[in-house]
């Protein structure tokens, strides 16, 4: 294969950047359909006059079907987009970038998906669908899977399909919620992951972020107590890792610690816990729920994060994580990796 594309990319020079701009199409038209031409030029940042060529060539080849109520996938489409999706990995050498990726960060796995989350929007569903598909392949028996918040665990959960096996799946908040929309909520989350999959799932209201005579008291209360050993039991975990000075506003945090964390040069959160760019961590929150430590014990540890604005925070938590780890992410943070 490697070959005729050296060959095509010679006697073809225009081959390759035609074909990732249709596949560019296909796949924003999946995400959005019904979609109208303008806002599909928009997305893609195509003119009209462009576009129209293209979108007449896929209507000619069957590929795409155009209304009143804008552009739709065939089932044709649908298929070849799939199949296009193995050929562009192997294009863009996603492959050979993954297993280089994994042996720099001392990790067990790397999965990368086409594109850059900080550019398109249908990005951070590729991350969801990448994510859900490596979590069924893991799962067997009876499974106890925490959950962390944000919206890249929302993607997560979206993407996820009823189990046909005779698999018991329990889902269960990695920690306290941190004040943040409901549907990014660990507790709404794990609902979702449960309803989409047939599992069930518990719930864990409490705070994120607690004082020291609070926690000791709140640990006590049998029902969190419960929760915590739920938690502690898990034998997968879907976490992501977040911008540190994003993550410590979200948690309103105080001016004196926002200040601390930028003098300390904080680039990442994960759990609480916030990382300088050598992965030493210079803060960490009193959280009620799974702890750093607690990964190790955890057989399946899975990381979701996209976005070449993130890959300081990746780079970072990863010089902490587990070697359980696997890594889902996008090119625009791996490349950054690689090359940053």
């Amino acid at each position: 294969m490697q070959s005729f594309i050296d060959i095509t990319k010679r006697l073809l020079p225009d081959f390759l950047p035609v074909l990732q701009k249709r596949y560019a199409i296909l796949r924003s038209i999946r995400y959005l359909q019904p979609v109208g031409r303008r806002s599909l030029a928009g997305s893609l940042d195509l003119t009209e006059r462009i576009l129209r060529s293209e979108v007449d060539f896929l209507k000619d080849q069957n590929l795409i079907t155009v209304s009143n109520t804008g552009m739709r996938l065939t089932q044709e489409g649908k298929n070849l987009l799939e199949d296009l999706e193995g050929l562009m990995r192997e294009l863009k050498g996603i492959d050979v970038l993954e297993l280089e990726l994994k042996h720099r960060l001392g990790i067990k796995k790397v999965i990368i998906v086409p594109g850059n989350a900080d550019e398109s929007p249908f990005v951070k569903s590729e991350l969801g669908k990448a994510a859900a598909a490596c979590m069924k392949k893991l799962l067997q028996g009876e499974n106890i899977i925490a959950i962390t918040g944000g919206s890249t665990m929302a993607a997560v959960a979206e993407k996820l399909t009823p189990e046909t096996e005779e698999k018991k799946l329990l889902f269960v908040p990695a920690r306290g919620g941190i004040g943040e929309d409901v549907q990014n909520q660990a507790n709404t989350i794990c609902a979702i992951m449960a309803r989409n999959t047939n599992g069930k799932h518990r719930v864990f209201y409490v705070p994120d972020q607690v004082s020291t005579e609070i926690y000791q008291s709140l640990i006590k209360e049998p029902d969190i107590e419960e929760n915590l050993h739920l938690i502690k039991s898990a034998n997968m975990i879907l976490h992501g890792i977040g911008d540190a000075i994003t993550m410590a506003k979200r948690r309103k945090s105080t001016p004196e610690l926002l200040s601390r964390l930028a003098d300390n040069q904080a680039v990442g959160e994960a759990f609480g816990y916030y990382f300088n760019e050598a992965g030493e961590i210079v803060h960490k929150v009193l959280t009620l729920g799974i702890q750093l430590e607690d990964l190790e014990d955890i057989p399946h540890v899975l990381a979701v994060a996209g976005g070449a604005s993130k890959a300081k925070a990746i780079k970072a938590y990863m010089k902490k994580a587990p070697a359980s780890t696997i890594l889902i992410t996008d090119e625009g943070a791996a490349e950054w990796l690689i090359k940053g």
